[in-house]
């Protein structure tokens, strides 16, 4: 059953919902009522393209904001803070404040996951691999796959985090 997280300014909304996997899937609801899961490689490519914009370093930072903030149990002020965040973007606040959303509630997921070891920072690796080593979307969504968490932990803390 869909539990409901966040309503966007345009009247669409994210929920989780059965996935393939588990009940931690998240999806996005248009206003229209399409409703889709989005992967990995779709919000990095927009945040990729949207960084050409405003700069990567400036949607890394604000990520890392919502991430500093995300545990494994929703938190409506890290929604308010999505929004407050969106609007420096002007024309692009929607679509940010849609793929902050997402980008929080699959990190929300990732902490709830059983035998996820490495939790919300594998969705930080994918940001940064994006935004600040300039990998491709497509190479960054799919870099963990294969590797051995203890080699991803060592990257992630050499990164940081």
């Amino acid at each position: 059953m869909p539990r409901k997280l966040n309503t966007f300014r345009n009247g669409g909304y994210i929920v989780f919902d059965t996935g393939v996997f588990d009940e931690w899937c998240v999806y996005v609801t248009k206003p229209n009522g399409e409703r889709f899961a989005p992967p990995d490689v779709q919000y990095l490519s927009r945040l990729k393209k949207l960084g050409k914009k405003y700069t990567p370093g400036k949607i890394y930072d604000d990520f890392v904001q919502i991430f500093d903030r995300t545990s494994p149990k929703l938190n409506p002020e890290v929604f308010q803070l999505i929004s407050n965040v969106s609007k420096f973007y002007q024309e692009d606040a929607l679509e940010i404040e849609i793929w902050f959303n997402v980008i929080y509630a699959g990190m929300i997921a990732e902490e709830n996951k059983q035998n996820a070891i490495l939790k919300k920072r594998i969705k930080r690796l994918g940001m940064h691999h994006t935004l600040i080593d300039d990998l491709t979307p497509e190479v960054a969504a799919s870099f963990s796959k294969g590797i051995k968490w203890s080699h991803l932990d060592r990257l992630m803390k050499a990164k940081g985090f």
